[in-house]
């Protein structure tokens, strides 16, 4: 099994034979801390015999569930970003997400198969110290409470949510070599990048895509899957390897006979609001649905010229207030089940 294993691979610093990682894994399972029990419960998969290994879906969109994906899938997802990003063996990374799901995974992942030497720490709000690292992957939450720190990472990959405007704008005041990442579980993490800032994004080595009747994104990766990855994202494509991401299908309102793609409204009005929001829609006996503003926290009096530049049909109808959003385990806003609050 040390085929798993890169020769110049380091977890915090040690460096391990298959049969030091086994034991490593072992005692990180059954002592370690709550977050290292994750990463022990998976680098005993990653070294079994099994060709596979279980993944949990984060249930952002829909039930979580669990999904099985081929080693050398993952491997393959691996090397696609260390060609992306130009990472070589030795690269110092840190792993603050959790490795009960695919983002923290593929990081033991990407270090186990291109040598780099990974640290581990909790995955907490505020996860980097004054150790400057050459990759780092973090979701926006992260990023949002780290700003100040970002200069001691020199490639920053932000996923597992969008990255809105002013959180776009604050990167970009840190010059950190930063990028946004669109992928999902079953495509094994990330398979397109983009830079902050910039609005298309831009698929990874031996990625295809394509478009269905319904306009949503179609995936085709060998390396990842032998079938095609059907999705439920509204996409543009500009040509063989760039797409604009528009919206997911399944969060489409209709409000008299005009489709609204919340995520486009989203992205107009992300500039004006510091809170948390979403757009979603109401049942309405004149227009089927209309357009909601879903605000987090206390209520506050909202200046209307927010709206200004958003065309007629896409202005919210009305305003309300939720303490506090549903969040995914993965800290993805739940959309569903923080609207039945309203209920």
């Amino acid at each position: 099994m040390n085929q798993f294993i890169h020769p110049d691979f380091k977890l915090n610093g040690k460096q391990f034979s298959y049969l030091e990682l086994l034991s490593e894994a072992i005692y990180l399972k059954e002592n370690g801390k709550f977050f290292e029990k994750a990463i022990g419960k998976f680098l005993l998969e990653w070294l079994n015999t099994d060709e596979y290994v279980f993944v949990q879906t984060s249930g952002s969109t829909g039930k979580p569930k669990k999904i099985l994906v081929e080693k050398s899938a993952m491997m393959a997802s691996a090397r696609a970003t260390g060609l992306f990003f130009k990472l070589q063996p030795k690269t110092t990374a840190l792993l603050c997400l959790s490795a009960d799901y695919i983002a923290g995974k593929m990081m033991l992942v990407r270090a186990l198969t291109l040598g780099w030497h990974l640290d581990t720490t909790e995955p907490n709000s505020n996860p980097l110290t004054n150790q400057r690292y050459d990759f780092v992957a973090m979701v926006p939450m992260q990023v949002a409470n780290s700003l100040e720190q970002l200069y001691l990472v020199g490639t920053l990959l932000i996923g597992g949510t969008k990255v809105n405007y002013q959180l776009a704008e604050s990167v970009l005041k840190t010059k950190c070599n930063a990028f946004e990442s669109y992928g999902m579980t079953e495509t094994i993490s990330h398979i397109a990048i983009k830079r902050i800032g910039e609005k298309c994004f831009t698929v990874l080595p031996n990625v295809s895509i394509a478009l269905d009747e319904r306009n949503c994104l179609v995936i085709e990766a060998l390396e990842l899957s032998t079938d095609k990855i059907v999705t439920n994202d509204r996409v543009s494509i500009l040509n063989e390897t760039q797409f604009i991401l528009n919206g997911r299908i399944d969060n489409v309102i209709n409000s008299g006979g005009v489709k609204i793609f919340p995520e486009e409204v989203e992205e107009q009005l992300s500039k004006h609001f510091s809170t948390r929001f979403f757009i979603a829609s109401l049942a309405d006996d004149k227009f089927g649905e209309i357009v909601i503003l879903v605000l987090e926290g206390k209520p506050f009096e909202v200046d209307t010229s927010s709206f200004s530049e958003l065309p007629k049909y896409q202005i919210p109808k009305k305003i309300v207030f939720i303490e506090k959003f549903v969040e995914t385990e993965t800290n993805k806003v739940n959309r569903k089940k923080t609207l039945e609050k309203l209920t």
